[in-house]
């Protein structure tokens, strides 16, 4: 991904820190300060995948950046990247996730052993400050239709601050159409028929599901970028895991970080140059001689890379 950036053009100096088990193991924290100091002085990075344990060790650093960094806005754009299979064609929405609060709050703590009581965390400036990010973004970019998607029949407090507060907001963009459906019903709706769906704004634990399921309709999360933006800084991640089995061996898809440090060229306006990079991308597929391994291939990292290189010098 660094490599097609610099061919395409960009000049940028890199600044390179470490997170996750090795920043845990070289600085005893898996987040270490001078990580975050670094993105709070040059406003933009980009995160390769890292691991979080499951049912225990260290706290997730995807989530401990986002609330450090005030990283409110997880943004994933999703459509039919070219020639990649997938069971829907035509499809092209944006899921906007609230980032910092509800279950991923993470307090929690254990009543009596064998019962764990978890508090899922609603604020009406989080759920606000998150739909004019929406409202704003459908307006900047062509957008007509704003969904939210909640749990309101259920918990009428929670969600259903969630929902007011959204519903709120949107009566100040009466050009932007506004709807809202229970998350249960959109996850059926999206799986019979996703181009129905424009922008979607969710809590954060919805958010994260429904993103996933999203990735899943246009080839998986493989193929899809994921930003995290504050009011001034921007992270840009693959959302995929970091594949520990097949580390070092030229066999991993660079295709979702690529098109996340895309969405970073467009952060810093350097759109053209994103332009070309989507183009020289989708040329390489669209030929399906040289494709990753996971997209029905036998091309290495760096001969995908090669190729989408060459394309760009065209």
């Amino acid at each position: 991904m660094v490599r097609i950036l610099e061919h395409a053009g960009l000049e940028v100096e890199w600044e390179s820190h470490l997170a996750g088990v090795l920043a845990l193991e070289r600085h005893g924290t898996p987040l270490p300060a001078e990580l975050l100091d670094s993105i709070a002085r040059n406003k933009v990075a980009l995160k390769g995948p890292v691991t979080t344990p499951v049912g225990g060790g260290f706290a997730s650093v995807n989530v401990g950046l986002r609330k450090a960094l005030e990283l409110f806005a997880n943004l994933r754009p999703v459509w039919n990247i070219p020639s990649v299979p997938s069971r829907y064609q035509d499809v092209d929405l944006v899921i906007i996730r609230e980032n910092t609060e509800d279950l991923y709050s993470g307090l929690e703590h254990e009543v009596v052993p064998g019962v764990v009581e978890s508090l899922k965390i609603i604020t009406a400036e989080a759920s606000t400050r998150i739909a004019r990010f929406a409202f704003a973004y459908a307006r900047t970019h062509g957008r007509r239709h704003v969904t939210a998607v909640h749990k309101a029949n259920i918990m009428k407090l929670g969600d259903g601050l969630f929902l007011t507060s959204v519903r709120q907001v949107a009566a100040a963009y009466p050009d932007i159409v506004f709807d809202d459906r229970i998350v249960d019903a959109a996850c059926m709706h999206l799986v019979m028929n996703p181009t129905q769906f424009d922008i979607l704004l969710l809590p954060n634990l919805y958010g994260d599901i429904v993103s996933d399921l999203c990735a899943g309709l246009v080839g998986g999360l493989g193929v899809v970028p994921a930003a995290n933006l504050g009011t001034e800084i921007g992270v840009f991640e693959a959302v995929h895991g970091s594949a520990p089995d097949i580390a070092g061996q030229s066999l991993a898809n660079p295709t979702a970080l690529l098109l996340s440090g895309v969405l970073m060229l467009r952060h810093i306006s350097e759109c053209a140059m994103a332009d070309r990079i989507v183009q020289a991308l989708g040329d390489v597929l669209v030929e399906g001689t040289i494709r990753t391994r996971d997209l029905g291939g036998t091309a290495s990292t760096i001969e995908f890379t090669d190729a989408i290189c060459k394309r760009l010098d065209a």
